[in-house]
């Protein structure tokens, strides 16, 4: 029955997908009900942010190199980093955009940057914050004009070309180099101020809200809005690069994961960890779920973050942890169990994950 239920399902979603999502007019599609999915970045370089929306079995992929800064849809104003690339900004004294300013190699991610400096984004996902590593690492954009900051901006890198040892990643490619920028606000709309760090005149591009999505997003290098993530309601999972906070010397640092996954909590996904000792994934049934167990997920997207997978060492590879799972509940209130089966190709390659999952009904 299962299968006869996932053909159809999978017939009918191939039908509504020739049309855009926000011209459809057809009924409402069953969910998929159960699947196996490659979740590809791309290999061992991990150049691709995949987006994977569960009920429709739909993967969308978009090179993390093609976008700098996403503007929140939201109420507030609110402008993230991309920290996919290492992005790190610096808020600077001034409200000239046109004055000439320095790069600041302290402005950046690893080791010596705590997560306290500010110069990257809370990475729980959640925006609001008043700086010293809370909220975004811009200060929320004012409608008082002579609020708003310029910006020290540190594009982080390229993504990386080379071909590293089987089961290692290689994620960085070139520098992307600086800008600077400053945000202000026109009605409901952004105004964004960009140039190169020596200019003493800039560029400026005005970004309206679109609420069917999270955020709008531009390219900084070419001053250009692109497309990126999936209508808000429309994806669950994204696996990723990611720059996290790390706990190191009494404090937290900034660090970069590769084979990280991130859910889609401002859209509405809900996602928790049960462990094979607490329960058993083939046995778990829709009236085993614990809905108070998806509160964590509501203001933190990383609750898969990058803990279904152990990471390696000098004498083991990479690999999943096999000791867990995890139940999803997608915008559409679907709940579903997933069971991530490897981390790699048979290759043993990197940046090839591939994980199982079943709606609970």
């Amino acid at each position: 029955m299962k299968k006869q239920l996932l053909f159809l399902t999978v017939s009918a979603f191939a039908l509504f997908s020739c049309s855009n999502d926000e011209d459809a007019t057809t009924a409402p599609i069953a969910p998929v009900a159960e699947g196996t999915i490659i979740a590809s970045t791309g290999g061992p370089n991990q150049q691709n942010q995949l987006y994977i929306d569960l009920s429709s079995d739909t993967k969308t992929s978009i090179q993390r190199d093609t976008w700098d800064l996403a503007f929140s849809s939201g109420n507030s104003f609110r402008v993230a980093i991309n920290g996919a690339n290492k992005m790190a900004v610096k808020q600077l004294n001034t409200t000239n955009i046109n004055e000439v300013q320095s790069e600041d190699a302290s402005v950046s991610v690893g080791f010596s940057t705590f997560a306290s400096m500010g110069y990257v984004d809370n990475p729980t996902g959640v925006l609001e914050g008043n700086g010293g590593g809370f909220g975004t690492a811009i200060a929320e954009v004012s409608s008082v004009d002579a609020d708003n900051k310029v910006y020290l901006v540190n594009l982080g890198f390229n993504v990386g070309n080379t071909t590293p040892n089987v089961g290692a990643v290689a994620t960085d490619g070139a520098a992307r180099g600086w800008k600077k920028i400053r945000v202000t606000r026109s009605g409901s709309n952004y105004v964004l101020q960009y140039a190169d760090l020596n200019a003493t005149t800039h560029n400026t591009i005005t970004i309206s809200k679109n609420t069917a999505y999270n955020f709008s997003f531009v390219n900084l290098i070419t001053g250009q809005q692109v497309n990126v993530e999936p209508m808000k309601n429309k994806w669950d999972l994204n696996f990723t690069t990611f720059t996290n906070y790390f706990p190191f010397t009494g404090g937290e640092i900034t660090y970069f994961f590769a084979d990280f996954i991130t859910t889609n909590f401002r859209g509405g996904t809900r996602v928790y960890q049960v462990l094979n000792s607490e329960a058993n994934y083939d046995t778990f049934t829709l009236a085993s779920v614990i809905e108070s167990s998806f509160n964590t997920s509501a203001t933190d997207q990383r609750v898969i973050g990058s803990g279904w997978r152990n990471g390696g060492g000098p004498t083991s590879g990479p690999s999943i942890r096999d000791d867990r799972f995890y139940i999803l509940k997608d915008t559409d209130g679907n709940i579903y169990k997933i069971k991530f089966l490897a981390l790699t190709n048979d290759a043993g390659v990197r940046g090839f994950p591939v994980f199982l999952y079943e709606l609970l009904q």
